[in-house]
């Protein structure tokens, strides 16, 4: 239950002022204590049940006492297991009213009509203690193993056939047809437990499989029978406001769920295939990602210079990489290491992925007209002293950047390049003047995203020659160095892997690159220049994370 839902309740209802639920929100901040146990010990309430029955009063709910409950089993078969997780929803009655359930967050009002919805009951909302209620869900309903084969068997006759004739209405019929709803809402709660970043639904000729991505690498899952490709496909197009019956072109939208008290937002892209559909969606949860500079696993020294680069006045700052390689997320917390009350912030993103207080941030859209191009002029007549644009995609936009640095503004953003050289090229192929380039640019990140050993089952090993000869590297050269993989485990789903790192190469535009950029100088020939004057290699920088226990030879060798 979100802790500050309930100190606006408090306060509304002038149980607390302002001044003391701001003291209650700083104490649970520092501590990581429960809001309930919390007004209890500033003793605003007497005692817990105390709280819960104001909070039934305030929602003009039922208070149901939990103490000694045990659900009868027919009681607990109205709810399926992975949607009593997904929603935090124990059932406690059912009469003529319809189902009466408790819920661990009462404040959504959602979570009560995506139920309805699902269960095909009416659903009426009490409320007792929420650790409580989290308790008897998972005493009653188990780990949850077997949930997907139970919705699935419930499948058995949901769906349309690939042969019958479609209209609007039976796709929206089925789309929301419960057996549907609680098996999509299941396999989007699995893919979020496990972190994963993207979830693919992809029709072929005679099945339709469905993978998700986990720390960079894709598993599959149990797959739905075929011809419930239609039904799975409108409902993920219902979900993200998309035009089911338009199935020609692709389209993009966005679903937002609430898991486990936490919002988690969804990008969702189509793309017509030969045989139906495909279906991706890019998750973007909060909780699972850590935008603090301190925390992204670079060496000291490297640490040391973003933070000096991104407090200078004026110039630009870029980070390069392929897609998914972390880019975005190292801005991210560039921007909150200098996110102060005397520093105005202002991003172009397409689409804002993180909401940061304190910066204004603009999400670009091209279909009404608001490019990149316009948010940034937009921009230089707002006073700002950091801009972040989400990406230079083409001329205008690099030009409008560096005209921002020339007038005394840091600019960051992104390029989709190899290595950091790479990035130069780039700019002046898109063409910047290199003496432009060579002024504003002060330095370039580029990155990627690798996979951790699991902490679990991390265990010592010896590589093979073959190994090492691929990484360039010969037994003389190694030593006694000692080397790590996983060897697999539950905790890691014997992948042996779990969680990833960073590896970076910065490039540090100092004099001598200026000059070679100047002189349109080859990439090959800034990256020998770079590497001459003390640029560590993105292979380099691998070579400290294998040695350093943190992964394995094969991972670097996957993206070096």
């Amino acid at each position: 239950m979100n802790a500050q839902t309930v100190l606006d309740v408090l306060v509304r209802n002038e149980m607390v002022d302002q001044a003391e639920a701001d003291g209650v929100l700083e104490e649970i901040s520092q501590t990581g204590s429960d809001i309930v146990e919390t007004l209890v010990n500033f003793e605003i309430f007497e005692n817990e049940e105390q709280i819960w029955k104001y909070l039934a009063e305030d929602l003009q709910a039922e208070y149901v006492d939990l103490r000694e409950y045990l659900p009868p089993a027919e009681l607990l078969s109205t709810i399926p297991a992975g949607l009593a997780r997904l929603y935090g929803a124990l059932p406690v009655n059912f009469d003529t009213r319809g189902l009466t359930v408790v819920l661990v967050d009462p404040f959504n009002p959602q979570t009560a009509e995506d139920l309805r919805f699902a269960l095909g009951k009416h659903i009426v909302v009490g409320v007792a203690d929420g650790r409580r209620v989290e308790e008897l869900i998972v005493d009653h309903y188990g780990g949850g193993e077997n949930d997907m084969g139970e919705v699935l068997a419930g499948l058995a006759k949901a769906g349309i056939s690939q042969d019958d004739k479609i209209d609007l209405q039976m796709l929206e019929a089925e789309a929301n047809s419960a057996p549907i709803i609680r098996y999509v809402d299941l396999v989007l709660y699995q893919a979020i437990k496990e972190k994963a970043s993207d979830i693919h639904f992809e029709p072929f000729a005679n099945e339709f499989k469905i993978r998700y991505r986990v720390d960079g690498a894709l598993y599959e899952m149990a797959p739905p029978p075929a011809h419930l490709i239609q039904s799975i496909t409108s409902r993920l197009k219902v979900m993200s406001n998309l035009n089911i019956a338009e199935r020609r072109v692709p389209q993009d939208g966005r679903i937002m769920k609430t898991v486990d008290e936490r919002q988690v937002d969804m990008r969702v892209s189509t793309l017509p295939t030969q045989h139906g559909e495909s279906i991706v969606l890019r998750v973007l949860d909060r909780s699972s990602v850590n935008l603090d500079l301190e925390n992204l696993g670079m060496s000291e020294s490297l640490f040391n210079y973003i933070g000096d680069t991104v407090e200078k006045p004026n110039g630009i700052f870029i980070c390069t990489g392929p897609t998914g390689a972390g880019k975005t997320t190292t801005l991210y917390a560039a921007l909150r290491r200098i996110n102060s009350i005397e520093t105005k912030l202002l991003t172009a993103e397409d689409p804002v992925e993180y909401d940061i207080d304190g910066i204004i941030q603009v999400p670009v859209n091209e279909n009404i007209g608001l490019t990149f191009q316009k948010v940034l002029r937009a921009f230089l007549r707002q006073d700002p002293d950091k801009i972040m644009v989400g990406e230079m995609r083409d001329l205008e936009t690099a030009q409008i950047a560096i005209q921002a640095a020339l007038t005394g503004h840091l600019v960051l953003s992104t390029l989709h390049t190899n290595d950091a050289p790479g990035a130069v090229t780039r700019l002046l192929d898109m063409g910047c003047e290199p003496f432009l380039a060579a002024a504003t640019l002060e330095a370039i990140l580029a990155q990627r995203l690798l996979r951790a050993i699991c902490k679990g089952c991390r265990t010592e090993y010896a590589p093979s020659d073959t190994l090492l000869t691929q990484l360039g590297v010969s037994r003389s050269d190694i030593g006694e160095r000692t080397f790590f993989t996983g060897s697999g485990c539950e905790e890691c789903a014997q992948t042996g892997y779990k969680g990833r790192l960073g590896l970076y190469e910065l490039l540090d535009m100092s004099d001598p690159l200026r000059e070679l950029v100047i002189e349109r100088a080859p990439t090959l020939t800034l990256k020998q220049k770079a590497i001459e004057l003390g640029m560590q290699t993105l292979r380099e920088d691998g070579f400290r994370s294998i040695y350093e226990g943190r992964t394995t030879i094969e991972e670097v060798l996957k993206y070096t």
